[in-house]
């Protein structure tokens, strides 16, 4: 995240999280902000399958819409990787 943009995030996010959230396959998302560093925000998104966010998502308009919202705000541009869960409580 670049500093001193991390409000004008925020604020973004809040828009470009109703774009997701209306994709097929998406499960849900938690947006978590670091206590130690205010600058870096974790980004955990679930989706049904691995192609939904791959292809769907990825390959779709509103993925456009959703990199013309946050993509600005990246130094540098984020990791993304995929996990599948081993445990939960």
């Amino acid at each position: 995240m670049k500093p001193g943009r991390e409000e004008e995030f925020v604020t973004a996010f809040d828009e470009a999280k109703q774009i997701i959230a209306s994709m097929p396959g998406f499960v849900s998302l938690t947006l978590s902000r670091c206590q130690e560093r205010p600058s870096a925000f974790l980004l955990l998104v679930e989706w049904e399958t691995l192609e939904d966010h791959t292809v769907g998502f990825r390959g779709s308009d509103e993925y456009q819409q959703w990199r013309a919202l946050l993509h600005d705000f990246y130094d540098p541009f984020p990791v993304v990787e995929h996990f599948d869960q081993v445990f939960s409580l």
